[in-house]
């Protein structure tokens, strides 16, 4: 993700605005990996050498992610329980990525990649949530 656009994007004098913002952001790009696990699991599967039926349930789950923390973006004054735990999810979700890898998984080249890739943008989407709602 590149600095000018998280420069944009959180560029207000209102942080309930950058912090709806960055929620935003984390249900556009959860929700693109949503739909792709879902409609190309298969290919995707084989692609990053996951089970193509895991990815399908990870895109359900990611989709009905998406719908709340979209749903929590677009409120005047998100909730600061519900963010928190968008953050923890976020975080939590960072870390069984990782363990995944280390512990379950035996990706191709391309997962090996893609699931730490995948694991700091949501770790990032969590730092970015967190210190947008310390600013409240």
């Amino acid at each position: 993700m590149s600095t000018t656009l998280l420069a944009g994007i959180s560029r207000t004098t209102e942080p309930l605005a950058t912090l709806r913002r960055f929620l935003a952001l984390d249900a556009c790009v959860t929700g693109a990996n949503a739909l792709a696990y879902i409609a190309a699991s298969g290919p995707l599967g084989r692609l990053l050498g996951i089970d193509g039926t895991f990815l399908f349930a990870a895109g359900v789950f990611l989709a009905l992610y998406t719908a709340g923390v979209g749903s929590l973006a677009a409120r005047r004054e998100p909730s600061r329980l519900l963010v928190n735990l968008v953050v923890e999810a976020n975080l939590l979700w960072a870390a069984l990525s990782v363990a995944a890898l280390a512990l379950w998984f035996a990706p191709t080249t391309a997962g090996t990649v893609w699931i730490p890739l995948q694991a700091l943008t949501v770790a990032g989407f969590a730092a970015l949530q967190w210190s947008a709602l310390r600013r409240i």
